[in-house]
Formats: structure tokens, C-alpha cells, sequence
């Protein structure tokens, strides 16, 4: 199967130069048949890819140390689990996973339009394909997954150590999902430059591909962010690294499209800037894609062994940054602005505002990854950036967007009356001040944890008052109860209440992170029997009791287990453990398992820090018991992945297709737009 699959993926590479190609000439020339070839060279692509994957997870599963790839990601205690995810566990095999899933999107971007969307699906095709042909080419020629070793060892070194997590299965696929699915609305937006049909349509075309994109992003920073919570032991998730700021990059850009889309929809504004932040979306994927696996900048995630694939990586972004250029100056003139804005207090001015909120916040951050490099071109040294950087920037830009999250959608087109500010915002406005004089007088301090709770509460009020007068009208008006009428609302106008939804697991996440403020932290050496107390930022002390260390063996991995008692009003709370994993592999780097114990308030969050004497634990020797323990408090951690759960909840509420009578509704002439007035109208009375 293995020697099948490096067969199938050289025999990939000319049928998609064929297929570009012909899809080209194809909508060159107006030829269908070269046209449907191109498609069809699209499903053999994919297939292709399948067997090559298939191959790498063969020579995996059996042990074939004689290929590169798999003697240095795998041994032989390496479990299944892990040696199946050892098709993206490096920079290889990565490409070629990644190649797998943008070939999967692309066959279903040309089965989905095989009757529709014609003018555009042969420039479609010929973008896919070349985007496919350019990964073939890196994994072919410069980091081929098949590349064979002059002897096989006998045994391989291993996965590395912080990858061997059941996270390893789900965060870096659903991320390769986002990035490879942004390639379709791309490539869209290009025949829509190319053929000149510049009207919305191609939006419309793309509007749930964007949203899938965007969905899966979400859900693969949030797995990264429990993930480093829960396995990198060292009490945070979040910690500016290079590799985390790549992923967030292309989620800033593609949030901020998803609003203006918006705008160009409803006042035919911002045509050409949309379009920009397509292209520059798509090209943050492949510039994600490139700093995770070229090994230029230093990461805990980095998969880089070859640091030559940098420069075909820059140069396939330079190409695609100026093709799209060119594409957009030739157009200029039809994607000029229909209308312009008309007064700062307006939708369209709030939905630019966070435009150009989210466009700072993303220059800072890639400001911020790529200043070692900057500074090591210069000066000849690198100059690391660390994480107070990025919160001095973004703390205040990401408070902005929070309250423009809660604005925007409710403030008016065109020209916000007084009338319309009172209504919408006096209420809220009273809520987010009381939250934050309830909080001083609850003793907080923090000017930027209350500022957040503020605002937070702020949103909050508008997006329940919004659901509760929408909810209510179309009870009045079809004579529903409450939860029937709730449900039907947003089913009438799901990319709005979708949206809604996102914006209170905004909130929630916004919310956790204000939480920080007031972590708490101890750290102390035990013998067993020591007791220490931790007191709470919410009024109520922990008291933890050392009962010792312990150890066992495990596959490829012996374990110095540290228990803990828990105990709170003198109630106990049953023990908490932690770890320090040796591996086979690495012995001399053990990692750490946290023990955690989570409330919707806080987190109880115990780190074995550091154990005096290993050997004397794994000999059972009585004196070799002491060690040193962190012990965090971490208020409102939970609330991230309940925000998180909000979010995903929202987008997969926009994204879901539409019933035919939802479609027939949304088509009549005002059909949707009179269906919410009348209820914002009703409630209104």
C-alpha cells in the first residue's frame, strides 16, 4: 500500500497541470467538454491523494522505518492512535493532508455547482488546481513523504512528546480544515474578476463556504487553547506564540469580511475591499500554512526540519498577492461603491469601524510574529516579542470590538436617529454602568477587567432584548407560545440570529479572559502531610493535603503521579493528581499533566512542578517523597469553552441550508425583510 501511495501521488501531479489547464483554455475558448475534464480531473486529484495518505498511514502502522518520515515521527511503542495522526504530525506529511482536504473541498465545490454557477466553475476549477498542483509540487520536490533512508533503522525516535495527546487528533485537522476551505470563496472571488460578473452573486455563491471556514477556525483555536490548557502545564492557554498568532491571523480577516459582506449587500458599498480581504484571507491560509512548516521562526508547534521550502512558499505568495492585484486594478471601475456612508452614527459606518478594528488588531499581531525576523534581517540578532506586547495592543483593541459587537447589528442604516439610539441603547447603556459599580463595590479594581464586564454586559442586554422583542411579536402576531416562537424566529432568518448567538459566545470568551485579572497562584515544596490553603478571588479558601508521589509504567512512557486532597469549608472535594511523564524517547524532557478541577467559576489547577528525587521515587524509597507543587485559581476559565460552544452553536445555526419554504419566503418581493420589521415594529407598540 505504501509503494501505491507514493506511485499515487507522483501520477497527482500531471493530472492536475492537465486539469488547470484545460480549465482554463476551457473558459478561454467556451468549451465545455475541455471544461467538464478539468472537473472531472478534480475527483481524480482527490482520489489520488486519498491513496497517498493511505500509504503514509501504512507505512506507519507498519512499522516501515526505512521511509525518512516515519523513522523520525514513530517507534514501535507508538500507539494506533498516534500513528495514524502521524500523517500531520510533521511538515510531510502535513502537506500532503493539507493537499487531501483542499482536494476534498474542491471536488465538492464542483459536484455542488455541476448545474449552476457555469461562467465561473471553469476559473474555479483552474484556481483549485493550481493552488493543488503548487502543494503537490513542495511535497513532491522539496519535502517528499516517501523519501527513503540509504538503511532502515531498527527502531524509529518518535513522535515528539507534547503531540502524543488525543488533542493531536482533533486541533490541527479542524484548523487544516479552515485554511483549506477559504480556498473555494478565493477562488470564486478570482472568476469573479476574471469573467467580470462582479455582483453580489459570487458573495451569495460563497456566503456558507466562508462560514464553514470560519467555523472550523473557531473550533480549531478553541481545541489549541484547551489543549495547551490541559497538557503544556503551565496554567494558560493562550501565550502569543508564533504559530497561534498564524492561525488567529486568517480568522481576524475572514470575521472582518463577514461583516462588510454585509454592507456591499444591503447598500452596495465596499466592493473592492471586500474583495481585498477574500484574497487577503486566503493568502493568511498559505502564510499560516508556511510559518508553521518552514522553521523560520522558533515554536513549541513548529514541524519545520527544511527551511528551503520558505522561499517557494513566499514566492507562491508573492505570485498570488500580485496576480490578485492586477486582477483587482483591471476592475477597478465596476467594483467602485454604488453609495457611500452618510453619517458616522449608521450600520455601515459601525460594520467599517470593525472593519478597521480587526484589520489593526491583525497587522499588530503579525507586526508583533514577524519582528524577530525583522530584526534579525537588519541587525543581525534576533529580538523576541512576548506576550506583554500584544496585550498592551490588543487588550484595548479587542474592548472596542466587544462593544461594537453589541452596536452594530442593532444601530440603524444609513442615519441613526435619536430616537432609534434611546430605544436601542438606553437600557443597555444602564446595565453595562451597574455592572461595573456592582463589581467596585464588590471590591474590583482592575480597569480593564471592568471595563470588560461592562461592555459585556452592555452586549448581553441588546442580544437578549433583541431575541425577547422578536420573540414576543411573533407570538403576538402568529399566536405561539414562547419557545415555539423562538424557535421559528430564528429558523425565518438564520444567518441573523445565527450571528446573534456568536455574539454572546463573544461575550462569553471576552468575559473568561477578563477573569485573568484575578488569578490567583502559590507554589510550595511538601513532604506528605503538608497542607497548604489557597485562598479564592471569590471569598472562599481551598485547603490541599500531600498524600505522595507514586509511579508506574505505561506504554512507551513511565509516570510520577503527585495526590493532592481537596478540601473547601471543610468539605472534602476528592483528590486531585498531576504527572511528570518520561518518555522512552525523550526521558531527560518529561512533560507535565495537570490536575484540574473545574465550576462554571473557577478552576482549581494543580501543576507537579518538580520532584526532588525520580530514581528514588521509582524505587520506592520512603525518604524520596518531596516535591513542589503550583497551585492556580483560575476564575471563569470555563467560560471560554462555554463561549466557544456558543460560537460553534451560532455558526452552525448561518450555516444550515434553508427549508424550500424558507427559500420561497426569503425570494417574494420584501418577503424576510417585512417578516422581521413586522416584529421589531410590533414590539416597538
Amino acid at each position: 500500500m505504501t509503494v501505491l501511495g507514493e506511485y499515487a501521488l507522483w501520477a497527482a501531479l500531471p493530472v492536475g497541470i492537465w486539469g488547470a489547464l484545460l480549465a482554463l483554455l476551457g473558459g478561454a475558448r467556451g468549451r465545455g467538454d475541455l471544461v467538464l475534464s478539468a472537473e472531472r480531473s478534480v475527483y481524480v486529484v482527490f482520489a489520488l491523494l486519498g491513496v497517498a495518505s493511505a500509504g503514509i498511514i501504512a507505512a506507519f502502522l507498519g512499522d516501515r522505518f526505512e521511509y525518512w518520515y516515519v523513522a523520525n515521527y514513530s517507534n514501535r511503542e507508538l500507539g494506533t492512535f498516534f500513528k495514524v495522526a502521524g500523517l500531520w504530525a510533521g511538515q510531510r506529511g502535513s502537506l500532503v493532508f493539507w493537499a487531501l482536504l483542499l482536494a476534498f473541498f474542491s471536488s465538492l465545490a464542483v459536484y455542488l455547482n455541476r448545474r449552476r454557477n457555469r461562467e465561473f466553475m471553469p476559473y474555479v476549477t483552474g484556481v483549485l488546481l493550481t493552488i493543488l498542483v503548487f502543494f503537490l509540487v513542495v511535497c513532491l520536490f522539496a519535502t517528499n513523504p516517501f523519501e527513503r533512508l540509504p538503511f532502515a533503522p531498527a527502531d524509529g525516535r518518535g513522535m515528539n512528546v507534547q503531540l502524543q495527546t488525543y488533542w493531536m487528533t482533533i486541533h490541527p485537522p479542524t484548523l487544516y480544515l479552515g485554511f483549506t476551505s477559504f480556498a473555494i470563496p478565493f477562488a470564486f472571488a478570482m472568476a469573479a474578476l476574471i469573467t467580470g460578473r462582479l455582483d453580489p452573486h459570487w458573495m451569495i455563491t460563497t456566503r456558507r463556504w466562508t462560514l464553514a471556514s470560519w467555523f472550523f477556525l473557531t473550533n480549531g483555536i478553541i481545541f489549541g487553547m484547551h489543549w495547551a490548557y490541559e497538557e503544556l502545564g503551565w496554567g494558560g492557554y493562550w501565550f502569543w506564540d508564533p504559530v497561534e498568532n498564524a492561525s488567529l491571523l486568517p480568522w481576524l480577516t475572514a470575521t472582518a469580511f463577514l461583516h462588510s459582506v454585509m454592507i456591499q449587500e444591503n447598500r452596495g458599498m465596499l466592493k473592492m475591499w471586500n474583495m481585498a480581504l477574500v484574497v487577503v484571507t486566503f493568502v493568511l491560509t498559505i502564510f499560516a500554512t508556511f510559518l508553521t512548516r518552514s522553521g523560520l521562526i522558533e515554536s513549541v508547534h513548529s514541524f519545520a526540519q527544511n527551511k528551503e521550502i520558505a522561499f517557494i512558499f513566499l514566492a507562491f505568495l508573492g505570485v498570488t498577492m500580485a496576480i490578485s492585484a492586477a486582477l483587482i486594478a483591471w476592475r477597478r471601475e465596476a467594483l467602485r461603491s454604488e453609495s457611500h456612508i452618510r453619517s458616522f452614527l449608521s450600520r455601515e459606518a459601525a460594520f467599517l469601524l470593525n472593519n478597521l478594528i480587526l484589520l489593526g488588531a491583525a497587522f499588530a499581531v503579525l507586526w508583533g510574529t514577524l519582528f524577530p525576523l525583522i530584526t534579525e534581517g537588519v541587525t543581525g540578532q534576533k529580538i523576541a516579542v512576548g506576550p506583554p506586547f500584544f496585550n498592551q495592543v490588543n487588550v484595548p483593541i479587542g474592548l472596542v470590538l466587544l462593544a461594537l459587537a453589541g452596536i452594530g447589528p442593532v444601530i440603524a442604516w444609513r442615519r441613526a436617529s435619536r430616537r432609534n439610539l434611546r430605544k436601542n441603547f438606553a437600557l443597555p447603556v444602564v446595565a453595562g454602568a451597574g455592572a461595573i459599580v456592582g463589581l467596585l463595590s464588590a471590591g474590583a479594581r482592575d480597569p480593564y477587567a471592568l471595563l470588560t464586564f461592562g461592555i459585556a454586559a452592555f452586549v448581553l442586554t441588546i442580544i437578549g432584548t433583541e431575541f425577547w422583542k422578536g420573540t414576543r411579536s411573533r407570538s403576538r402576531i402568529e399566536g405561539e407560545a414562547f419557545v415555539p416562537a423562538l424557535v421559528h424566529l430564528v429558523a425565518r432568518n438564520r444567518r441573523r440570529w445565527g450571528g446573534y448567538i456568536v455574539h454572546a459566545g463573544v461575550v462569553l470568551v471576552f468575559s473568561a479572559f477578563a477573569g485573568q485579572a484575578f488569578d490567583v497562584e502559590v507554589q510550595r515544596a511538601v513532604v506528605p502531610g503538608d497542607s497548604v490553603a489557597v485562598r479564592s478571588p471569590f471569598g472562599h479558601t481551598y485547603t490541599l493535603t500531600y498524600h505522595g508521589l507514586s509511579s508506574y509504567d505505561a506504554r512507551n512512557m513511565f509516570k510520577v503521579v503527585g495526590a493532592v486532597s481537596v478540601r473547601r469549608a471543610g468539605r472534602e472535594l476528592g483528590v486531585l493528581t498531576s504527572e511528570k511523564r518520561f518518555y522512552t524517547t525523550s526521558a531527560e524532557q518529561p512533560t507535565t499533566e495537570v490536575g484540574i478541577r473545574s465550576t462554571p467559576l473557577e478552576d482549581l489547577y494543580l501543576i507537579l512542578a518538580a520532584v526532588d528525587d525520580v530514581q528514588g521515587v521509582v524505587q520506592n524509597d520512603p525518604k524520596a517523597q518531596r516535591a513542589t507543587f503550583r497551585i492556580l485559581v483560575n476564575p471563569l476559565v470555563s467560560w471560554i469553552w462555554y463561549g466557544g460552544l456558543l460560537m460553534t452553536l451560532g455558526a452552525l445555526i448561518a450555516v444550515w441550508p434553508e427549508s424550500r419554504r424558507e427559500r420561497s419566503i426569503a425570494a417574494a418581493p420584501g418577503g424576510r425583510e417585512v417578516d422581521e420589521a413586522a416584529g421589531v415594529l410590533q414590539a416597538a407598540d
